[in-house]
């Protein structure tokens, strides 16, 4: 299983980009960052839509598109992995996730993702969304491999 994680910006080195780094160290399926970012300073609306474009177009041929919003779905860490199984079991073997910029994801990337997921209706910051969900695709992983999960 090949994972992208395709996000809005640019990450200088961080505790948060570490955090993400261990987690793509740990796993056996191969994982990238993959950062696109526009640089204009555009009125926000047009902003977002030049983002989806950026974000649209780093995705991978045959990738199952994973929208993060916080409107989307919300799963537990075992439903998550499920998630998971179901696309390696219908042959998919590329997992994109998309994470978009400041004001989210222009509507042109929630109509064409196969899935929306939500890490929860807070706010949370890009870099932090970027290491949680690491942790979560790793988790997912764990999961799937028969590792002992401490909630079931």
């Amino acid at each position: 299983m090949r994972i992208n994680i395709i996000a809005v910006g640019r990450s200088a080195k961080s505790d948060e980009t570490a955090l993400v780094d261990r987690y793509f160290s740990r796993l056996s399926w191969q994982c990238k960052m993959i950062e696109v970012e526009e640089k204009r300073p555009l009125p926000p609306l047009q902003l977002m839509e030049k983002e989806a474009g950026l974000l649209l177009a780093a995705v991978p041929k045959n990738s199952v598109m994973v929208a993060m919003d916080g409107r989307g779905n919300m799963l537990s860490s075992e439903k998550l992995a499920t998630k998971f199984e179901q696309w390696q079991q219908t042959g998919h073997s590329i997992i994109s996730f998309l994470i978009g910029g400041a004001d989210g994801l222009h509507k042109n990337v929630l109509g064409r993702a196969d899935y929306t997921l939500s890490l929860g209706t807070m706010t949370w910051p890009h870099l932090l969304v970027r290491a949680m969900l690491a942790e979560q695709i790793y988790r997912a992983s764990t999961i799937l491999s028969g590792h002992p999960y401490h909630r079931s």
